[in-house]
C-alpha cells in the first residue's frame, strides 16, 4: 500500500476560520478518495497565520526561519496540495501570495493542486479564475478543473450545504485522481547535490 502526502495550505487570518474549515473539507474529500483507491494518506496542514512574520522576514532577508522552512519543504515534498485563501478586494490575500512567492519556483511543477476560496458573498467567486488559477498556472502546477468557493450562506447549520458539499466531493475526487496517476513524490531537491562529476565540470572525458 502506497503512502501519499497532501499539503493543506490555509491563509485564513481569524480563528475559527471558514477558510480553514473549507481547506479541511477539501483535504478530507481527497483523502477519502485516495484511501478508497488503496492508499495511505498523510495530511500536513499549514496555517499561514502562524508563519506570517517568518514569511515577511524571508522576503526581506532571503533566509527562512526553521518553522517556515519546514512548511515550504512540506509543500515541495507533497504528492498534492490543497490551497485555500480568503478573498480580499477581488483577489487572494497578501499572506497567501507572499507564501507562494517564497516557495521555490520549481516546487509546484507538475504537482496537482486543488484551489479554494472563501468570501462574504458569491460575487467574489470569480477571483478563483481570474487571480488564483493563473498564479498556479504560472508556477506550472496542475490545477484540477473544479475550484471551490464558499460564501457565508454556504455554511448553514455549521457545515457545508448540499451544493457546496457536492463541489467539495467533486474537487476532492479530481485531486485524488491526479495524485493517483503519478508516482509518489520524492521530496524537495537537495540544492547542494552534485548533478555532474568533477571531470565533467573540468571539461574532461575519459579516452
Amino acid at each position: 500500500m502506497s503512502t501519499r502526502t497532501l499539503a493543506v495550505v490555509s491563509a485564513g487570518l481569524s480563528q475559527p476560520s471558514s477558510t480553514r474549515l473549507l481547506a479541511d473539507q477539501l483535504a478530507a474529500a481527497a483523502r477519502d478518495e485516495l484511501v478508497r483507491r488503496g492508499a495511505q494518506v498523510e495530511l500536513r496542514v499549514i496555517e499561514l497565520r502562524d508563519h506570517a512574520h517568518d514569511v515577511v522576514n524571508h522576503l526581506l532577508t532571503g533566509f527562512p526561519p526553521a518553522p517556515l522552512r519546514e512548511a515550504l519543504d512540506a509543500v515541495a515534498a507533497a504528492d498534492g496540495v490543497v490551497a485555500v485563501t480568503p478573498i480580499f478586494n477581488a483577489s487572494y490575500n497578501g499572506l497567501y501570495k507572499s507564501f507562494f512567492d517564497v516557495l521555490d519556483d520549481r516546487a509546484l511543477v507538475d504537482k496537482p493542486v486543488l484551489i479554494g476560496a472563501t468570501g462574504g458573498t458569491a460575487r467574489h467567486s470569480l477571483a478563483l479564475e481570474h487571480a488564483v488559477r493563473p498564479m498556479f498556472a504560472y508556477l506550472r502546477a496542475v490545477v484540477v478543473p473544479t475550484a471551490v468557493f464558499a460564501a457565508g450562506e454556504d455554511w448553514s447549520g455549521g457545515g457545508p450545504d448540499g451544493a457546496l458539499r457536492g463541489r467539495v466531493l467533486r474537487a476532492g475526487a479530481e485531486l485524488a485522481d491526479q495524485v493517483d496517476r503519478r508516482p509518489p513524490a520524492t521530496g524537495p531537491a537537495d540544492p547542494f547535490a552534485l548533478t555532474t562529476d568533477f571531470a565533467q565540470l573540468l571539461g574532461r572525458r575519459d579516452d
